[in-house]
């Protein structure tokens, strides 16, 4: 908004007596930022449009309020949390994987040998603690106003034995069970298909339901997770996701896949 209105951070501090440190400090959510600044920050761009502000106030006022993930904010990186307060609060995600199930859609088992595979990542202790908050995590699906999930699987993720045949198996089932649900949809990219739009690799994209800006792109590597934000990015992903959903089986066809290789792991 300060940009829109063709201010740099020099200029809109000097006019609202803030020094340039503290209002980048603001927008880069480095401190809370009450409800009242927001409001005297919304007047001072010229912001009208009620259903802007409004949901922005909203945001505010529920930004002092404890996630129940933050109990766990020893074992768990600050990226990390930051991705669970984010998916808490969307109303859909869209995710496209290549190497493992959606976090939301995986098994105890599973969730376990993915992340004791990875060298570095957690001690032995915080194994537990962090199987509990991927479970947790899945919670959004099941909620009152369920969170909306779409999931297109490339089929190495299927045919990847994460866990060994029994881990695997029940995982392929708990895939089939929650391709049920009516705010779930699960689509698989045979290897048939050949080259896709995702080729790329794995993202995934969270909505929001206050504003479409606000929307975000997640790109995650080893240590941490990139966060694309800008329009641009956001509608390329979007465009790359239309193109991966049209070429994947569809979800009769998935779900039948899916039903095949768990009845291999028998």
């Amino acid at each position: 908004m300060r940009e829109a209105r063709g201010m740099n951070l020099e200029e809109a501090g000097a006019l609202m007596e803030r020094s340039i440190s503290s209002l980048s400090k603001l927008e880069n959510g480095r401190v809370k930022l009450p409800a009242r600044d927001v409001r005297a920050l919304l007047d001072f761009y010229g912001v009208t449009d009620e259903r802007t502000r409004e949901s922005l106030m909203a945001l505010a006022r529920d930004s002092h309020k404890r996630g129940w993930w933050q109990q766990y904010g020893d074992s768990l990186s600050a990226s990390y949390m930051d991705f669970i307060s984010l998916e808490a609060d969307a109303v859909a995600v869209r995710t496209f994987q290549t190497n493992v199930i959606p976090g939301l859609l995986q098994t105890p088992d599973y969730a376990r040998a993915l992340i004791a595979a990875v060298p570095g990542l957690t001690g032995p202790l915080d194994v537990d603690q962090l199987v509990t908050v991927r479970m947790a995590r899945g919670e959004v699906l099941t909620r009152p106003d369920p969170l909306c999930l779409w999931a297109i699987l490339d089929e190495a993720v299927l045919r990847r034995h994460m866990g060994g045949r029994d881990t695997m198996r029940f995982q392929l089932l708990r895939l089939i069970e929650a391709g049920q649900s009516e705010n779930i949809v699960i689509q698989v990219m045979p290897y048939a298909a050949g080259a896709h739009a995702g080729t790329s690799g794995p993202f995934t994209t969270l909505e929001f339901p206050q504003l479409a800006d606000l929307d975000v792109v997640l790109v995650e590597t080893l240590t941490s997770g990139l966060y694309l934000e800008s329009e641009d990015e956001i509608r390329r992903y979007r465009l790359v996701f239309d193109h991966l959903r049209m070429s994947a089986l569809p979800e009769a066809e998935s779900q039948a896949l899916i039903e095949r290789a768990a009845k291999d792991l028998e």
